[in-house]
């Protein structure tokens, strides 16, 4: 697997927790709460096609149709 696809995927989600953590102390928990479902949305955008070429992999593999 791409080792910078897994550094990504790490800096989002601290950088997203970071941001929940600020607005949830802050008493902005809509906003807290909305930048938790675009931060899940941004790392499934970038995770859905590598499943998919996964999935492409092993039907190719165990010749599947």
């Amino acid at each position: 697997m791409d080792t910078d696809l897994i550094f990504q995927l790490a800096g989002i989600s601290i950088v997203i927790t970071v941001i929940y953590t600020v607005l949830k102390q802050a008493g902005r928990d809509e906003f807290a709460f909305s930048t938790l479902l675009l931060g899940i949305v941004v790392v499934l955008a970038m995770v859905i096609p590598k499943i998919a070429g996964l999935f492409e992999t092993v039907r190719s593999v165990f010749q599947i149709y």
